[in-house]
């Protein structure tokens, strides 16, 4: 009995300390770097996956993709020769030995050194995601859809989409919003801007796509649009009948503190939801113009007789 146990002992002891002898070694590649997103249809830069590798000696490798039970997928090196502590860097397209795309997943690299005789399975944290789909948006709002432009003045555009990703909003071709952060349901908040400068009062329509991880993008195509009203300054009768020389009120929808205006030949500024007016003493056709920071809204003033 105590024979056994010393055996015992001894031969743990044995494994223990070829163990940490095992851990001393260091592993033959080292600085690996693999692309954590392959998206082979979206024509951006993850349309292939990388894996950069260094060696510690010169060798003859062999580079295979496996998928998650350890199948090989695709040989993208055979017996490429890499020499010792210099970077090289490998492609994956996402096709499979026979030259068809592999199923949506999670792959891995694998290795094999020849002059090395070592066969090396890249860990889980370096797996490759091929991602081919592309997504969806499922629903955008705007709100009543009407913004009163100015300083620091925003609409929030409100969506839905199929999975967590980007927002990217689109007026006309140009991407003007790339929203943040991934999400399947928030709001990008809109100034009535294109490049930095505001935009002039009217009706514009914009596109709703997604970027996900990958970088797979909504198809034109299949964006959804939302309107948007922009405005600065609005009067809210564009046609207006008074006899002469009598008083007059007209609402003002905006924003802004102050605004100016201008009746024929009399002028001046105005503030608050109301501006209040005295017609021409001679009867005519007059146009009533406010306007703020360059922006302007016009009605006409029809004076007849007292």
């Amino acid at each position: 009995m105590t024979v056994t146990l010393l055996g015992l002992l001894v031969a743990t002891a044995a494994a223990f300390a070829i163990t940490e002898h095992l851990k001393q070694i260091k592993s033959p590649v080292y600085g690996a770097r693999v692309s954590k997103f392959l998206a082979p249809t979206c024509q951006c830069v993850s349309s292939k996956a990388s894996i950069r590798i260094r060696l510690r000696h010169d060798d003859h490798v062999r580079l295979t993709i496996v998928d998650s039970d350890n199948h090989t997928v695709a040989t993208i090196a055979r017996a490429a020769q890499v020499p010792k502590l210099r970077p090289r860097t490998f492609f994956w397209d996402g096709t499979t030995e026979d030259g068809n795309l592999a199923p949506d997943g999670a792959y891995r690299p694998e290795i094999q050194l020849a002059n090395a005789r070592r066969t090396i399975l890249f860990p889980l944290v370096d797996r490759i995601f091929l991602d081919t789909k592309k997504p969806e948006v499922l629903s955008t709002s705007a709100g009543k859809g009407v913004l009163f432009g100015g300083s620091k003045r925003t609409i929030a555009i409100r969506y839905a989409l199929s999975e967590q990703a980007n927002a990217v909003i689109y007026l006309g071709r140009r991407r003007i919003i790339r929203g943040r952060p991934l999400r399947e349901h928030a709001a990008v908040k809109w100034a009535g801007t294109l490049g930095g400068k505001p935009l002039r009062a009217g009706t514009y329509v914009l596109s709703v796509g997604a970027l996900d991880l990958a970088g797979n993008e909504t198809p034109a195509s299949e964006r959804k649009d939302v309107k948007v009203v922009v405005r600065y300054i609005e009067l809210a009768r564009r046609r207006i009948s008074v006899r002469a020389g009598a008083r007059f009120t007209v609402a003002v929808e905006t924003l802004a503190p102050r605004y100016t205006w201008r009746l024929g030949r009399s002028h001046g500024a105005g503030h608050g939801k109301l501006l209040r007016l005295r017609a021409s003493t001679r009867r005519g056709t007059y146009h009533l113009v406010v306007a703020e920071h360059g922006h302007a809204s016009t009605a006409v003033v029809k004076v007849r007789k007292k």
